[in-house]
């Protein structure tokens, strides 16, 4: 699949996720969903991430904000649902508050709840 047909089916993907949020109740507003090299290693230096290979810079992640009774929430608990969700909507899905897995697993402690991303 090209890179323009990834990002379509992850878009397609992420319209289904923001029809999911309303019926849990949960309102997104958007995050960052492109970013340039510099903006990453900016990121990775002061920690916000761990990667230089961010699906962002392929325009495959987005990260949302989460308001639940218009409160701003980003506990993970508040948003496993959601991230079950995106998860399994195709097996290239990834939500950053359990890289499918990982972190239940103990495999990974960078928890990242905003971010949902498509792996290319």
């Amino acid at each position: 699949m090209s890179l323009v047909q990834e990002q379509s089916q992850f878009l397609e993907d992420v319209a289904l996720l923001i029809l999911e949020a309303k019926k849990l109740h949960i309102t997104l507003t958007g995050g960052e969903l492109f970013r340039t090299p510099e903006m990453q290693e900016i990121y990775i230096k002061t920690g916000k991430s761990k990667t230089s290979n961010s699906m962002h810079l392929k325009r495959l992640a987005i990260d949302f904000n989460f308001f639940i009774d218009d409160n701003l929430v980003y506990e993970h608990e508040s948003i496993t649902k959601l991230g079950k969700y995106w998860e399994s909507l195709n097996p290239k899905n990834r939500w950053g508050g359990s890289w499918r897995g990982l972190i239940e697993s103990g495999k990974s402690t960078f928890v990242d709840t905003p971010h949902f991303e498509r792996q290319a």
